[in-house]
């Protein structure tokens, strides 16, 4: 009978969904030629039937084990990685038995609410940069700041090649203040912070989309409720599953050097060219 496409899976959603992995690896995995499928080699759009023996690596994937999502209230110190040979990598850290991946980062430096998962489908969908889910924090930075700075932090602050979303600040004190973002660029906050002239002394996420913090100790992890899985799943509902990055490239050489003076193109007397400053340049 002749495979039928309405019945089968995209390989690298397949392959997340076993667990093993996210889709991002999925992929990784599939063009790396460690995937096949029915012993035969594979590439990205493969799909996969009912029936179909998939392996990685010459081992078939194993049934999906029982999604799990977690809240962990991060420490200082630990690095958002699944990489091995990182030695406080955060995988390691919680010591989980199903293999888990976090989604999302938090830096080194920073502590507080981040979600942990075997499902790799959900990953991208809350990742994904034009999806604005809610992120909460606490900063604390190194001097006294004014309303003028909390406006600014407000209205979008020039960084990495691009200006940040408006997002709501508050005051919690002289040196405190709770901000909430519905993006993620690389040390955001901090560079937002250091842009204006300020180092963040402290910051701790408390909330993620409907999630908080609340009585978790620093160190510990819980299971996310059904309640809680039911309003995230109703939050994501409309959200593409395609991850798209976050960080946009800093403006080209071209682009940043569109006003500076041309080079003069005439030769004077002597054959010898000048730029606009007068200086003599070789031809």
């Amino acid at each position: 009978m002749e495979n039928n496409n309405d019945t089968s899976i995209n390989l690298n959603k397949y392959i997340s969904s076993t667990g093993i992995c996210s889709r991002r690896e999925a992929e990784r995995f599939i063009t790396e030629g460690r995937v096949t499928i029915n012993g035969k080699p594979t590439q990205l759009g493969n799909r996969v039937h009912e029936g179909d023996v998939v392996k990685i690596d010459g081992k078939p994937l194993k049934t999906k084990p029982k999604t799990i999502y977690i809240a962990l209230n991060k420490p200082v110190g630990i690095v958002c990685t699944t990489d091995s040979k990182e030695r406080k990598n955060i995988v390691k850290f919680v010591g989980h038995p199903q293999r888990l991946f976090p989604i999302g980062r938090l830096d080194k430096p920073s502590e507080g609410l981040i979600f942990l998962t075997n499902d790799g489908d959900i990953v991208n969908k809350i990742l994904r940069a034009g999806n604005n889910h809610e992120k909460e924090y606490i900063v604390s930075v190194d001097k006294t700041f004014d309303e003028r700075f909390m406006k600014r932090m407000s209205n979008g602050i020039p960084i990495l090649g691009t200006v940040t979303k408006k997002c709501k600040v508050e005051r919690v004190n002289d040196t405190t203040f709770k901000i909430i973002l519905v993006q993620g660029l690389n040390r955001q906050i901090r560079r937002m912070c250091e842009y204006l002239g300020y180092n963040v002394t402290k910051l701790k996420r408390t909330r993620i989309m409907n999630v908080t913090l609340g009585n978790l100790k620093v160190g510990e992890w819980r299971e996310l409720t059904s309640k809680e899985m039911d309003e995230i799943n109703k939050l994501v509902a409309g959200s593409s599953k395609t991850y798209e990055t976050t960080e946009k490239k800093s403006p080209s050489t071209e682009t940043k050097n569109k006003n500076f003076p041309k080079k003069n193109t005439t030769p004077n007397k002597k054959g010898e060219f000048k730029n606009k400053f007068g200086r003599r340049r070789k031809n």
